[in-house]
């Protein structure tokens, strides 16, 4: 243990993170800690079990049930929205909610929390960040730590004092579907960003009313799921079946931790409030009911003094029935559940089963002190705690000057991977660029999923920046910038800019078999390169895509992944404003016979362009 964790430390000094002399998790005060003993001491067991419970506000079926169940927390799931999806609207849901909250007993406040995972990205108006697999192109830990803040800053304008974020996944094969949440294929990446983004999510400590509880997610083994090893799920259209996510990440214990379990430990030492289990399972037991991976390793080895969560339904995919779920999950560890609609039916199960001894009373209490010291950290437990977000917030929210820190992280997120002939980056000569492609002017493409709604959706989502865009406004007035979707308009033109890429998708939706470029797109490129213009292709994608003639075809490629809400960054970049920086955070495979493919791992090592690979203009 003591030499891996070295190892991992030499890794994560070498892009930029900085190794404290010893942990720093979050402190209470004696007054606190006599506090969260003394309210354990007289909470009854249903009080108890409601700590441990989370519903999702949109199946409560009264808000009521907040102060009647006693319930710990709430989430807004991915599409669990206030009507008009507006920050006053959140606001007034988390408030009215809160309000709930205060009418129990012990007037113990909600945990409330959101997949803030590129921005506060459920709200209408939000920055909205690069996906973290371009911030792992960047390699710039304190970038990302400053996403943090900003991220909590709009968060908390909400109201909202919880995210589920950061993900830390190692993806090792790129046809999984939440790819793009992960940072790098490489573990020490993973482990550096990470760790920066709860130092600017939790922003000092827990009680800055600009910080947010972050979430480390999903313990343990996500990203190395196994080919044809997923589940269908009751969420899914039709129940299709879903080849990766879900499903089970073989190896002995020695790879898990190596790949998948050392990422935490920074996490662990920033001080991270919770930790979110997996869906997935290890060796065939699932991660949800692994006792010795959540209580034996995560708990006592690694000394995580937070509380786990679990993730959306996912007690439901243990073997066997709701009650052995239940019992089998909280006694592996689990400290609160992620339970949107099954509340009711959760906490009248666990009730029974402490009355009949099969989940010991001094489990319960474990969670429950758990749960209660990360919110006396908070500052919920104080006296003077308010269930109001603060007003003043709502002027920074969406700004200019966090808009700023997007379009940077844009930037250096861009990984140039081809350019001949100096296509890049565009000259003074260049009086007529012709812009093409089905992503150009589309802003939920380049956001992606987590964007508004849970799988993302094409079209002017949200208040943004397209790329299109971006390039009239760099060009200026001496420029004559056309499009189109299909290149037909490009003849005659001096630059021939091709914005392609995938459609918007989340987890389910985004497992793909075929990884290659989409016909269309092919089209597109193909169609401008007749045209015998210099073509600068441009890939909005979550992962990377298997070229096939488009890298012929084209004279420079730049990968932008999912760069978000401000276009303007990859402008910066394609007009020489800034030389590309980013470097490849996943290897990026010659055809799909090579996936999955990593550095010291498993495929060819011969990829494309390696792992680590980035022109710049110098």
């Amino acid at each position: 243990m003591v030499m891996r964790t070295l190892g991992l430390v030499v890794l994560l000094v070498a892009v930029g993170w900085t190794v404290s002399a010893q942990r720093r998790p979050f402190a209470l005060s004696a007054a606190d800690e006599r506090r969260v003993s003394a309210l354990v001491r007289q909470m009854t067991l249903d009080e108890k079990i409601g700590q441990m419970t989370q519903a999702d506000q949109q199946f409560l079926r009264d808000p009521s049930d907040v102060a009647t169940l006693f319930l710990g927390s709430l989430l807004s799931g991915g599409n669990s929205d206030p009507p008009t999806n507006a920050l006053a609207d959140w606001r007034a849901l988390y408030e009215r909610l809160q309000s709930e909250a205060l009418k129990t007993r012990l007037k113990i406040p909600l945990v409330y929390g959101v997949d803030a995972v590129h921005g506060h990205n459920n709200v209408l108006g939000a920055v909205i960040f690069p996906h973290n697999i371009g911030l792992g192109a960047t390699r710039n830990a304190r970038l990302v730590e400053e996403i943090g803040r900003i991220t909590a800053k709009e968060i908390r304008a909400t109201g909202i004092n919880w995210t589920f974020a950061p993900c830390l996944a190692v993806p090792r094969d790129d046809r999984w579907g939440r790819t793009y949440e992960g940072f790098s294929e490489d573990p020490a990446v993973v482990a550096a960003l990470g760790a920066a983004a709860v130092r600017g999510l939790q922003n000092g400590g827990l009680r800055n009313p600009l910080s947010v509880l972050a979430s480390a997610k999903h313990f343990a083994g996500d990203g190395g799921t196994t080919w044809g090893t997923g589940m269908p799920s009751n969420e899914a259209p039709n129940k299709k079946f879903f080849p990766l996510d879900r499903g089970d990440t073989r190896g002995d214990e020695a790879e898990l931790r190596r790949i998948h379990i050392d990422p935490y430990i920074p996490a662990i030492t920033a001080g991270v409030g919770t930790i979110m289990v997996t869906y997935n399972s290890w060796n065939g037991v699932k991660a949800s009911g692994h006792r010795r991976l959540l209580t034996d390793i995560l708990k006592q080895e690694l000394g995580f003094q937070g509380f786990l969560i679990s993730d959306y339904d996912a007690i439901d995919e243990l073997p066997g029935d709701y009650r052995s779920d239940i019992r089998e999950s909280v006694n592996a560890g689990m400290d609160m559940f992620m339970v949107p609609q099954k509340y009711r039916e959760f906490i009248s199960t666990l009730t029974s089963l402490v009355e009949a001894n099969d989940v010991p009373m001094a489990r319960i209490d474990d969670a429950v002190t758990r749960i209660l010291r990360v919110k006396a950290a908070m500052g919920l437990l104080a006296e003077r705690w308010s269930p109001r977000a603060d007003r003043a917030l709502a002027s920074a929210f969406g700004s200019a000057e966090h808009r700023l820190v997007a379009r940077q992280a844009v930037r250096e997120s861009l990984v140039l991977l081809k350019n001949e002939r100096r296509a890049l980056p565009i000259g003074a000569a260049v009086k007529r660029i012709h812009v093409s492609g089905r992503n150009a002017d589309d802003l939920g493409a380049q956001s992606g999923g987590w964007t508004i709604t849970w799988q993302g959706r094409r079209g002017p989502v949200t208040t943004g920046t397209t790329i299109l865009e971006a390039i009239r406004r760099a060009a200026g007035p001496q420029v004559t910038v056309t499009s189109d979707l299909d290149g037909a308009g490009a003849a005659g033109a001096d630059l021939a800019i091709v914005v392609v890429g995938e459609d918007p998708y989340a987890e389910f939706s985004g497992d793909r078999e075929d990884l290659t470029l989409a016909a269309v797109d092919q089209k597109t490129i193909a169609a401008v390169n007749a045209a015998g213009v210099p073509v600068v292709a441009v890939l909005v994608s979550g992962r990377p895509l298997i070229l096939g003639d488009a890298l012929a075809a084209s004279d420079a490629i730049v990968a932008a992944w999912l760069p978000g809400s401000e276009g303007d960054g990859v402008a910066d970049v394609l007009f020489g404003r800034h030389a590309p920086t980013g470097k490849l955070s996943f290897s990026w495979p010659r055809s799909m016979a090579q996936i999955p493919v990593n550095p010291g791992g498993a495929g060819d090592a011969s990829p494309l362009f390696e792992f680590g690979f980035g022109l710049t203009y110098r």
